[in-house]
This record gives C-alpha cells, structure tokens and sequence, in this order.
C-alpha cells in the first residue's frame, strides 16, 4: 500500500520540489514521518489523523511511514499537512494515485478538516512551473498569489473533503485568476501624509528629493522638533511607483516572512521599514534558530529602510549593514545552511547632533561635554557614514514659516513627477546592464562610463577631494549623486554646479566628526 505525490517548500525567497512518498505497513500501528522534518512537520501526524477521521474518513490502523524526498533537506512549516493527509488516504485507496500527475499540494490542516493559509506561495508557483507542473492545489487564502504566475492552474481549496472530492472528480472548483495589471494599478499611498505637510526646509526637501530620483542613502542631522522624522516618513509619498518585476520580488520576500496582509496578493507600493532602536542584528539584517527568516533589510528591498534616531542603535547592529549596503544583498549563514536574501533599499538615517540635540543650534545652548558629544557621534563609524550618499543638516523651523498657512509647499504628487521622469532617464541608460536600475546601483566601471565630468568640474571635485580629505568611496558617492541631481535638471552631462551641489552634501560629516 504505497502513494507518492508532489508538494514545495521555500528555501530563502526561492522554492525546491518535494515528493511525499506514503507506505502502509500491517504491522502495530504507529505513524513517522522521515526526511529530516523539523518539529513543525513532525507535529503534522496528530494534525493529519484528526482532519482525516473528522472529515468522515476512515483512519488506517496500520503503522504508517511518511518519507519525505530529498531526505538530506531539512523540512520546514506546516504546509505538508494536506499533501500527507491525501498520501495515506491514495495508499488505502481513496484516491487513485492517478490523480496527483503534474500537481503540487501544500495547505496546513485544522484538527477539523478545513485548511489554513501558507506562506511562501508566489515562489512555490515559479518554482512548480518551472518544474513542469500544470496544476497547485492550495488553500483559497492563497490562491489570488500564487495565480500571479502565469501557465499554472491555480485551485482554491477550503477543506481536506473538498480536495478529495475535486481530486476524485465527485465536484469542479474554477481555476482562480487574477488581473495582473488591474491589481497592479490599484496602486495607493497613504493619504494622510503629504510633503506639502512640512513648513518651510526647502533645502532639505532638496536632498530628499536628489535621494529618492537616485536611490541614495541619506542622513538627516538636527536638533529635536525640526521635522527629521516627518520628512523621512514621506519619502515612499514622492518614490516612483514599482514596476511590476519588483511587486513580484518584494512579494515573494513579504510572503516568506508571512507579513502579506488577508487577501493581499500583490505588495503594490514600497515598503517602508522603520525598526526600534532596540532591534538586534538578527532581526535587522535576517536569521533566527530554526528558520532563516527574511530581515528587516530584505523586506525592505526596492523600498526605504528608516532608522530614526541612530546613535541609539546598538553598534554592532548598524555594522552589519555595511556590507547589504554595498552589495545589494545579505547572505546569512549557519552550521548547516547558507541562504542569500536581497536587500536592494534606500536608507534613510536621522539624528540629533549630541546627546541634549541643541550641538550647532544658534538658538539654543548645548550643555554637553565636547567628550560626550564625541562619544555619542562616535557610536557611527567612520565606514558607514561613508556608505550614505547624503548628509544634510535640518535646522530649526523659524516662526514666521510656521505660522505662514498661506504658502504651501510642493505636493508630494508634484515632486514624485519629477523623481519617476528621473528614474525613467537612469531605467533608459541602465537597459543593458544587469541588476542596474538607479544611480545608487552603479559599479566603479559603470561610474566611468556615465559620469564623464569636464575639465572645469573634474578641478571643483579635486579641491573638494583634497581639502574634505574625503575618501575614494565618497569621491564614487559624489559622482552618482551628481549624475542624479542632471538627471532632474534632464542634462545629459554632469556640469559644474552638479558637482557642486553635490560636493555640499558630502561635507557635513566632516562638520560634526571631525
């Protein structure tokens, strides 16, 4: 009495194929479940039996052996449920095994027989089609994600009867589909921020705009009150909305954390990802004990990662972003496994200038030591504040601009004009280069071959080089920032006040960690 059917499991963002094999033994009774299943799946027997026997099905009093295959890939979730609770009742001849042919099953099982939503499902669908499956048979929770792939049937299964009855051919279930580009364009933001919202701080709404047309990182430096927090939070307002290959990537990533919202099929808008100081390094960058689960970095690929209040972070934590920053991914690694998550975001920084914030303020005294001023700037390293692309101080509001309600600033809809005609420029010039879509992406070899600079800009950023004493990482990071602030002035060359501009935004660090 055997059976052998197809389910999936996720490995980082991808997924593998797995064969659930099922034999009935008549010897005492007893049911295992190999194939290295962690405690998630070794649990499934006690689910598995009591769905059966209360979906009105005869439970075998026989010992059971459930073999999962490749047996040296450790199993993880409670996805196997449904496809071993079919295994057993094909073995005892429910179903003919027949009916499991180019079909990959997955649904965690309630003691009562009604299946509950998995993760992972959009990289479980590529990767069944991909494989040459035709057919996914999983909860109806999922089944608008996993429609999202193209060439696979999708059906929507609610209970463990109701899969057997489909299976059996007894009932029809429609194929789930989904409007791609109707969902896509469904495409919103949160209405109730707005740029326009912020009084006065055009210089500093100036950086965040080069930032967000360019993707750079960029660090917001002031005293309290000034609006640090308030404009960081209103970058995914004036970002340029995904393209259809990233809501597929982000998704995928979102889905394996199991943080897509109830009927969310398509992560539609960027992701804004504003973790607490108290936040560990596993948490940050992605791990944990048993699964390796996605960080904060990767889930917020193609979107901003906020950390306000920096100096508070422990660090230890914020060092390990220097390496995603520069690599555009995290690899994570244990005893037994490697996995390698994206981690393609803007990072966007604030904080005070001391530990009191009122360092530099002209109307306000300090009263901090010049020793715990440098001991709390000195919680950031050197290297990382070289990976910030921009440095921009954000001074005290005067009165008069927080009274004025008579000009208002630039609307959010306004400035993210601007910033997509930007990104369609650096989309256009990066067609041909792989894993290039902004300025930010650029290599040192794609640097030469874009931002050319004439004799008269190449003589600004050499006094600029020698007399910041900057870096040959900050000389790259001037050179993007440059070819971004052209790009929104729609110049195909770098000019003078480009650099210029751009030099501005690379000396503040020096200001304050001098």
């Amino acid at each position: 009495m055997y059976s052998k059917l197809s389910s999936a499991s996720t490995f980082g963002i991808d997924a593998f194929i797995i064969e659930i094999e099922t034999h009935l033994d008549n010897a005492l009774p007893a049911f295992s479940v190999v194939g290295l299943p962690d405690s998630t799946v070794k649990e499934a027997r006690d689910r598995v039996t009591a769905a059966i026997k209360n979906s009105e099905f005869i439970f075998p009093n026989k010992k059971i052996t459930v073999n999962l295959a490749p047996a040296d890939i450790r199993k993880e979730g409670s996805a196997f449920d449904l496809p071993i609770a079919l295994g057993i009742l094909s073995a005892v001849g429910v179903i003919p095994l027949e009916k499991f042919e180019n079909t990959v099953i997955l649904g965690e099982l309630a003691l009562e027989g009604v299946l509950r939503p998995i993760h992972g499902t959009l990289s479980i669908a590529l990767e069944a089609k991909a494989a040459g499956f035709h057919r996914l048979l999983i909860p109806k929770q999922n089944a608008q994600e996993g429609a999202l792939v193209d060439g696979i049937e999708v059906i929507p299964i609610e209970t463990l009867r109701q899969a057997v009855d489909f299976l059996n051919n007894d009932i029809s279930i429609e194929a789930c589909h989904v409007d791609k580009s109707k969902l896509f364009t469904q495409n919103t933001h949160d209405s109730t921020i707005n740029l326009s919202d912020i009084k006065g701080q055009e210089t500093v709404k100036r950086a965040v705009e080069i930032a967000a047309a360019g993707g750079h990182n960029i660090l917001l430096i002031g005293p309290p009150g000034t609006g640090k927090t308030m404009i960081a939070r209103r970058i995914p307002t004036i970002l340029p909305p995904l393209t259809l290959e990233e809501a597929l990537e982000t998704t995928k990533i979102h889905s394996i954390a199991g943080l897509l919202e109830k009927d969310e099929a398509l992560v539609t808008s960027r992701p804004f990802r504003a973790p607490h100081h108290t936040i560990s390094d596993a948490a940050l960058v992605g791990g944990g004990m048993s699964k390796i689960k996605p960080g904060e970095i990767s889930l917020a690929h193609h979107g901003v990662l906020f950390l306000d209040e920096l100096p508070e972070f422990a660090r230890n934590v914020l060092e390990v972003l220097r390496q995603p920053l520069e690599d555009k991914r995290i690899a994570i690694s244990r005893t037994r496994m490697s996995i390698e998550y994206p981690a393609n975001f803007m990072l966007a920084c604030s904080m005070n200038p001391c530990p009191c914030g009122n360092y530099g303020d002209p109307t306000k005294e300090c009263t901090c030591s010049s020793m715990q001023i440098q001991k709390y700037l000195g919680k950031i390293s050197g290297p990382l504040l070289d990976r910030i692309d921009i440095h921009i101080e954000v001074p005290t509001v005067k009165y008069q601009e927080l009274a004025n309600n008579k000009v208002i600033g630039e609307s959010s809809q306004t400035v993210r004009e601007r910033v997509t005609e930007a990104r369609k420029i650096q989309q256009e010039r990066f067609t041909n280069e792989e894993n290039v879509f902004k300025n930010a992406d650029m290599t040192s070899k794609l640097l030469r071959k874009y931002c050319v600079l004439d004799e008269n800009s190449k003589k600004i950023l050499e006094m600029a080089m020698q007399k910041l004493s900057l870096s040959a990482r900050a000389y790259d990071k001037i050179l993007k920032v440059a070819r971004t602030i052209a790009d929104l002035e729609k110049t195909v060359n770098i000019e003078a006040q480009h650099i210029s501009e751009a030099i501005q935004y690379r000396s503040l660090d020096r200001e304050y960690w001098k």
